[in-house]
């Protein structure tokens, strides 16, 4: 009958434990700036859509609009008139790359699935409307415009399909 020897179990040297730990925040700093490249284009692509709605009369005011207007006076006070649109885009890039960069957070293997963009869209408005909105004493969005909210649900919709893409090879 032959025995069988148990091979030593190898452990990793502390030098071995660090690179690793090393390569995983560079991966998931990686994943969070692409992520957040690509929310800042989301943001973008909403801001075209909604310009369209917005001249069809789907919504009285944007939501950066509303947001900058009540929550930061002060910060559009001092912007000349002409000038405050670019002053709401601006932040309203900001908030898409922020929630882009959480999007690349996400396990690959979550984000990889066709419908985690989208959801991922309607999800980030949800979150601003019942829990950022009222920390900042926004008020309520009213529901009496269902036109408004498919507005608004299309625009987020297309920003988590653009989060979700990928705009460059990459390894993986």
């Amino acid at each position: 009958m032959a025995t069988t020897v148990a091979e030593p179990r190898v452990t990793e040297t502390p030098q071995a434990q660090d690179t690793e730990r090393r390569s995983t925040l560079r991966s998931l700093a990686d994943s969070a700036a692409r992520g957040g490249f690509r929310g800042a284009i989301g943001a973008m692509a909403m801001s075209g859509l909604r310009q369209t709605t917005t001249s069809l009369g789907l919504i009285e005011r944007t939501p950066p609009e509303a947001f900058l207007e009540r929550a930061a006076p002060g910060l559009l006070h001092g912007v000349p008139r002409e000038r405050r649109p670019a002053i709401v885009e601006l932040v309203h890039w900001t908030y898409g790359a922020v929630g882009g960069a959480a999007f690349g957070l996400l396990p690959g293997r979550i984000r990889r699935h066709p419908w985690t963009g989208p959801v991922w869209g309607i999800l980030f408005w949800g979150a601003f409307q019942t829990a950022i909105a009222p920390v900042l004493g926004l008020p309520r969005r009213s529901r009496g415009r269902p036109v408004e909210d498919l507005a608004l649900l299309a625009d987020h919709l297309l920003y988590g399909v653009v989060v979700a893409a990928s705009p460059w090879p990459h390894r993986r």
